[in-house]
């Protein structure tokens, strides 16, 4: 018997969550997925119990819970592929955040910002994110599982390495250079709003460009903070707006590896 089970996942609001559900999800047989990343819904048509697919997105801690259910006669196929479409923009949003986790990782280390720091290693993540979706077109579940766990460790040591150098700068002290973490957060800024741009354009491909929309738009608010920081240290004379957006991305990067992590 075949049911469509639509399920409510407060927490799913990027491509890392969308690719951790898919890989929860891999040795169910025969299951379709729908993606709704702005409603924060997963619609999935299986065979058998609701309870069984409920029991592995519970295990993923991203809140997930049943809305309802209901049986079908017989499932919907999935969508037309678009691999060959999705792949290059995919190559593109991977290039320009790998690009950009090199500049602001050596300007952060020469402007002593760890802000700077900080949201390198969240480009990091992001190009980890499309990393690893491209690695898994064509790829068995277990190695997608092994490429994504390789990410999450890499995303892991970085942000607690950005995390170790917040603290070790509070505590010897720091000067950040204000000019430069504006500059570079402008750069940043226009760098995902390239993203976003990118990825509006071809929402309509599938659930990973949609995912990849959402996930450039929280970066936006990322870069914005670097900038206000940096807006805030060249005003107050203070280092302590720097060490403050650093830590808050750096445990925003910390939690997203955590999650990849966990994926069994």
């Amino acid at each position: 018997m075949w049911n469509r089970s639509v399920f409510s996942v407060p927490k799913m609001d990027c491509p890392s969550e969308e690719n951790l559900i898919r890989m929860a999800l891999r040795d169910l047989p025969d299951v379709v997925l729908a993606f709704d990343l702005a409603q924060r819904r997963l619609t999935v048509q299986h065979p058998g119990p609701a309870e069984a697919v409920l029991a592995r997105l519970e295990r993923l801690n991203l809140g997930a819970r049943l809305a309802h259910t209901e049986p079908v006669a017989q499932p919907s196929a999935p969508p037309a592929s678009t691999d060959a479409t999705e792949s290059r923009v995919l190559w593109t949003l991977l290039a320009i955040n790998g690009a950009m986790f090199l500049l602001e990782i050596g300007v952060g280390i020469v402007a002593q910002s760890t802000g700077l720091l900080a949201d390198a290693m969240d480009m990091f993540a992001d190009a980890a994110v499309y990393g690893v979706a491209l690695f898994a077109v064509g790829r068995s579940a277990a190695r997608k599982v092994q490429a994504a766990h390789l990410a999450g460790w890499l995303q892991l040591t970085l942000a607690l390495l950005a995390l170790a150098e917040v603290g070790r700068r509070w505590v010897q002290g720091s000067e950040p250079v204000s000019a430069l973490m504006m500059g570079v957060g402008v750069v940043a800024l226009v760098a995902n709003v390239a993203c976003l741009w990118l990825a509006a354009r071809h929402r309509g491909l599938g659930a990973h460009m949609k995912a990849s929309y959402i996930f450039s738009a929280n970066d936006v608010l990322a870069n914005l903070g670097v900038i206000v920081a940096g807006l805030l240290v060249a005003w107050t004379g203070s280092r302590v707006p720097d060490l403050v957006i650093g830590g808050v991305i750096g445990l925003v990067v910390l939690d997203g590896a955590r999650r990849i992590l966990a994926l069994r």
